[in-house]
């Protein structure tokens, strides 16, 4: 798969994660993650991991790098949005699910995760796309321009539960955006798993136990096998 990272399983494969990177970081950022979610050797999931267009940031002064969209100012995440660029980057990440299921993977089997802007993306693209995810990793993220998005919102997959995981110290995306998150998807009818941790913008040991027992209760994970 073109402009992605993918680690194929040791069998046929039934089921597919879709995780997306933050804004500056690429596909490689989470696929050391794997093998320390200590999933069955023989569970059969594919994980893929998209790299980001590069695009100049503006609040990096134009530096080129890699993102899912401009941020144009961080002290507001409802003012001057960059609508078009998330909305190009939806569309992208519903065609590498698309071309999942063109291969025989059921929507029912597949994952999306993403962290900070990967989170966002991961989010809109569950929440506005036609498929029913078998569930969605929310990290470190929040929602920009709720008024807009969530007019878009697809009601039926309000199926879909929700994992939240967000550090109290985070700097760049504060824990307030984290629970705003929860609290949006909770009043809209989603089921959410909330979590905090004692961490800053990143990823700790106990989230990653966290998400990896949420990835084998979503996908049934049964005696090393997923069906």
């Amino acid at each position: 798969m073109l402009n992605s990272i993918v680690i194929e399983p040791q069998s046929s494969v039934t089921h597919v994660v879709i995780w997306l990177h933050g804004l500056g970081a690429d596909g490689h950022d989470f696929e050391a993650v794997v093998p320390e979610l200590n999933l069955p050797t023989s569970t059969n999931i594919r994980f893929i991991f998209p790299h980001a267009p590069v695009l100049p940031i503006t609040i990096n002064m134009g530096m080129q790098m890699r993102a899912w969209y401009d941020i144009k100012q961080i002290d507001d995440i409802k003012r001057d949005v960059d609508i078009k660029g998330i909305e190009t980057s939806l569309v992208r990440i519903e065609s590498i699910v698309k071309e999942q299921i063109d291969q025989g993977i059921t929507v029912e089997n597949i994952m999306l995760a993403g962290f900070s802007q990967g989170g966002v993306i991961a989010a809109l693209v569950a929440l506005t796309s036609p498929y029913c995810f078998t569930g969605v990793i929310l990290l470190s993220t929040y929602l920009p321009d709720w008024d807009y998005f969530k007019t878009k919102i697809i009601k039926k997959n309000q199926k879909m539960p929700f994992f939240i995981g967000h550090g109290v110290q985070d700097p760049i995306v504060p824990f307030a955006a984290g629970e705003l998150v929860n609290t949006i998807l909770t009043e809209g009818g989603f089921t959410t798993n909330f979590h905090r941790y004692q961490m800053e913008h990143s990823v700790c040991l106990q989230e990653i136990n966290d998400i990896s027992e949420f990835i084998k209760k979503r996908f049934r994970l049964i005696n090393g096998s997923a069906y």
